[in-house]
Formats: C-alpha cells, sequence, structure tokens
C-alpha cells in the first residue's frame, strides 16, 4: 500500500484431478500481480481460490514468503482439500 515494491517466493504445491496447471499460464498470471496494490493475506488467498476455480485440484497448497519489510519478514501460507476448503 505504500506503493514501494515488494518481493515473494510463492510456493504452490498441488495434487491434479483431471486437469492440470500450464506453466507459462501460471507464470502471467503470477506477473498480473505485480502493479496492485494488495495485501498479502489478501493476494495468497486469490491465488488459491483462482486455482482451486480454474483446476479444480484434489489438494492444493499456496505459501507466499514475502522479503523483508520494516525489519519484519512475512510467510502468508493456505490450502484446499477437496473435502472441503481450509485456511
Amino acid at each position: 500500500m505504500t506503493g514501494q515494491p515488494d518481493f515473494a517466493t510463492i510456493r504452490i504445491r498441488y495434487v491434479p484431478d483431471q486437469r492440470v496447471l500450464e506453466l507459462k499460464s501460471l507464470k502471467l498470471y503470477l506477473f498480473s500481480f505485480r502493479d496492485q496494490g494488495i495485501f498479502y493475506e489478501h493476494v495468497i488467498n486469490k491465488i488459491l481460490d483462482d486455482l482451486v476455480a480454474a483446476c479444480k485440484p484434489v489438494r492444493c497448497e499456496v505459501i507466499g514468503e514475502f522479503s523483508v519489510r520494516g525489519g519484519i519478514a512475512t510467510v502468508v501460507k493456505t490450502h484446499f482439500d477437496k473435502g472441503g476448503l481450509s485456511r
């Protein structure tokens, strides 16, 4: 929200069902967040929601490891299980 860039490593682990993620599409999707002012928790939850909607996996986990800002490193983790969404 400060207008300064943030950097993160996004880790996605999933067990596909009938659809899989195409790497190029995933890369372009992740790049779409570059110029958005969005909170860490929101972006990780949005990525999970969009991946679940796109490929309907059996399980999916998204972890964002964000760079240090103000002396604090942030890790946000969320996951989905086909039996029910849990965060």
